[in-house]
């Protein structure tokens, strides 16, 4: 009887580890230099790191945002994994710690609102007398950037951010090159648009 009650779990249990292994196969193809067995690892992870993220976040933006964190993290590390070693506990750790990294980045903007709601200081007016506390150029590109429609803001990560080809872009991103080529330039003219228009608030 307990044969019988425990066998679903057994076959979802190896179904999984068929799945493990299969992503792993394909990893390793991919270390290779098989692009057609990269992209479609990357195709069959997308919904997977999705299911993760959501267990993390509400907002469709921010899941959508954390996918693409792991897949471009993915990217960068994939010489490192250890084909000898279990694909899925090698995926989740990654995409764990870059939805950690993303939440602790939104924890910090909340603090940070709360702080200066609670605050009233007159200094704030006075505010843009003391370079030593404008926002540096830095922030004030990551909000541009968090500005842009989803696609542009992902060609700008890829291609200018983490500097890859357009071809390695359109793999991870399942973009043709000539949208990546259409994104990427009016991203890069709504940023001048958006940056101009901060640095010229008074």
């Amino acid at each position: 009887m307990n044969s019988t009650v425990s066998a679903p779990a057994q076959s979802a249990a190896e179904a999984a580890l068929q799945v493990g292994l299969r992503w792993g196969l394909l990893m390793s193809q991919a270390q290779g230099g098989d692009a057609p067995a990269y992209r479609r690892l990357l195709i069959e992870l997308a919904p997977y790191l999705r299911a993760i993220a959501r267990r993390y976040h509400r907002d469709p933006r921010d899941v959508e945002d954390s996918v693409q964190d792991a897949l471009l993290t993915l990217h960068a590390v994939r010489h490192t994994y250890d084909p000898a070693r279990p694909f899925k506990p090698w995926l989740v750790t990654l995409a764990r710690r870059r939805i950690a990294d993303r939440l602790r980045t939104q924890w910090r903007t909340c603090a940070r609102e709360a702080q200066l709601n609670e605050s009233q200081y007159e200094t704030f007016a006075e505010e843009r007398t003391n370079p030593s506390e404008e926002p540096p150029e830095e922030r004030l590109l990551q909000s541009a950037i968090e500005q842009l429609p989803a696609a542009q803001r992902q060609a700008v990560r890829l291609l200018k951010m983490q500097e890859m080809s357009l071809q390695e872009a359109a793999q991870i991103s399942g973009q043709s090159v000539s949208s990546l080529k259409v994104a990427t330039h009016r991203a890069m003219k709504s940023l001048r648009r958006l940056l101009a228009a901060d640095r010229s608030e008074p």
